[in-house]
């Protein structure tokens, strides 16, 4: 009967304790647009977190980026997601306008990862030498409440420059501001994306332009997560001089809701297969661990904050 009674006890435990064995963590990587930068960077932290995380399930989600992403991450449904700063810093502050209706208080920073770089550039029949000469002027801002926009609005406000001091407003894609360029139809374009961006390359290559400088002081005025950049010489054909710009710093944002174990391992990954992200696309090679912990508008979850502090990033 003893030895009876042992087997049935140990077929009990077994029963028992299968379910917390078998039992899996979800990882859902929120990214962007399939032919975007976030996606492929995504797709390669998606698999470094499935192969390196014990129990772990990951699956990437293409979305519409940014606001998107920080209001899927609030409800719930994501638990790390790709964001612009300044889209970050709105949706902290629940700006209706930038298509915040509440303060997403649920946010939590992983950390930041590469710039996109604010490129206005002009034809040069146009005269467009300066942010100045933009009033008056035509210039395409990218789609309403899009991050191009978001930038747009930044960046001729610490200009003093408004809309409606513009000669006309467009709210176009990239390849359809760059059209209305080539046909004589546009002046200009404020472009928010990685240096040497396909639209702006066949603009140069069939029209002479000015890449219109943003000064240090006019980034400075506007603040984090904002940051002064280079645009280097022979980025584009003609643009034969460095040119000041600014930068808006992408971060990796999750939730309270994720464990401070899970976040730890979620950003200590990241930042230890930096080599991989370079893979994935050339975006990857601009993500840093010495700037991982700096500037976000969101405060970093707890589960970063301990790798930072391990990494000496912290004190």
């Amino acid at each position: 009967m003893n030895s009876k009674l042992m087997a049935a006890a140990i077929v009990a435990a077994s029963v028992f304790s299968a379910p917390a064995a078998q039992a899996e963590q979800f990882i859902n990587v929120l990214t962007g647009g399939t032919s975007g930068v976030y996606y492929p960077l995504g797709v390669a932290i998606g698999k470094i977190y499935g192969d390196k995380i014990p129990g772990v399930k990951t699956q990437v989600q293409a979305t519409k980026a940014s606001v998107e992403n920080l209001v899927l991450l609030q409800q719930g449904r994501g638990e790390i997601a790709f964001a612009l700063g300044d889209s970050l810093k709105a949706a902290w502050e629940g700006d209706a306008e930038a298509g915040f209706k509440t303060k997403l208080d649920r946010l939590r920073t992983i950390g930041a990862i590469y710039p996109n770089y604010i490129q206005i550039v002009a034809t040069a029949e146009s005269g467009i030498k300066t942010l100045a000469d933009l009033k008056g002027k035509s210039l395409s801002v990218g789609a309403p409440k899009s991050g191009t926009e978001l930038n747009s609005r930044a960046i001729l406000a610490a200009a003093g420059i408004s809309y409606k001091d513009l000669g006309k407003v467009e709210y176009l894609p990239f390849a359809e501001s760059v059209d209305l360029m080539k046909n004589r139809q546009l002046n200009a374009t404020l472009q928010s994306a990685g240096l040497g961006v396909a639209s702006l390359k066949d603009l140069s290559t069939s029209s002479d332009i000015n890449v219109v400088a943003v000064p240090k002081e006019i980034v400075d005025k506007i603040g984090p997560p904002f940051v002064s950049v280079i645009i280097p010489a022979n980025t584009y054909t003609g643009q034969d001089k460095d040119v000041p710009t600014a930068a808006v710093v992408n971060y990796l944002v999750t939730s309270s809701a994720v464990s401070d174990d899970l976040a730890y391992q979620m950003t200590k990954l990241v930042y230890e297969s930096l080599p991989e992200l370079a893979n994935s696309h050339a975006a990857g090679k601009e993500i840093k661990l010495g700037a991982a912990a700096n500037g976000s508008p969101v405060p970093l979850h707890p589960g970063a904050i301990r790798y930072y502090k391990e990494k000496g990033l912290i004190k």
